[in-house]
């Protein structure tokens, strides 16, 4: 059975970029849970946190990744906050090998400046805001991966083979 490679960190960090070439070099599809909910819901993410609030968001994404467990081989790039709750750490184990795309506050807000489409970031403080932020889902994001890279000096050529080496290392080790 193909396994599958999972991207979690950070708004901003690269998971669907990544995911895009880590798709190509292994010939596996993609799913970015933030645009199949958005696909699902018929409307953007900011207008979902709008009308339905966070946690409703949240609830989307959990009943996603438990639709989830049927695919193998795939990469499977994630939304910032998926490890806030206990339950979706636990799948997103279950579902193959986790890799945490991790940058500095100062390139995340970079990185996002340019894209409204951050709701947890509109406001007059985003930096401070992401801060805050990392300082909940560091230990979520560390508990739940089972390799870290910093993505701040690297192009997205150098983490992704990276992913690649660690991934094969790590499937292999499981045989």
């Amino acid at each position: 059975m193909q396994q599958n490679i999972i991207l979690i960190g950070f708004m901003g960090t690269g998971k669907s970029t990544i995911g895009r070439n880590l798709s190509q070099v292994f010939g596996y599809p993609l799913i970015d849970t933030d645009h199949i909910i958005v696909e699902q819901q018929g409307r953007p993410i900011p207008e979902i946190f709008a009308s339905q609030g966070e946690n409703a968001f949240r609830d989307i994404e959990t009943n996603l990744l438990h639709s989830l467990h049927k695919h193998s081989g795939h990469i499977i790039a994630t939304g910032g906050g998926i490890i806030g709750r206990e339950e979706n750490r636990k799948i997103l184990r279950e579902l193959g090998y986790v890799v945490w795309l991790i940058a500095k506050p100062s390139e995340i807000l970079e990185r996002t400046s340019r894209n409204s489409n951050r709701p947890l970031l509109n406001n007059d403080d985003p930096e401070d805001t992401i801060r805050d932020l990392l300082e909940i889902r560091t230990p979520l994001y560390r508990k739940t991966a089972h390799l870290g890279i910093e993505t701040d000096d690297l192009s997205f050529d150098e983490v992704t083979t990276g992913i690649i080496e660690s991934a094969r290392y790590h499937f292999g080790s499981q045989e």
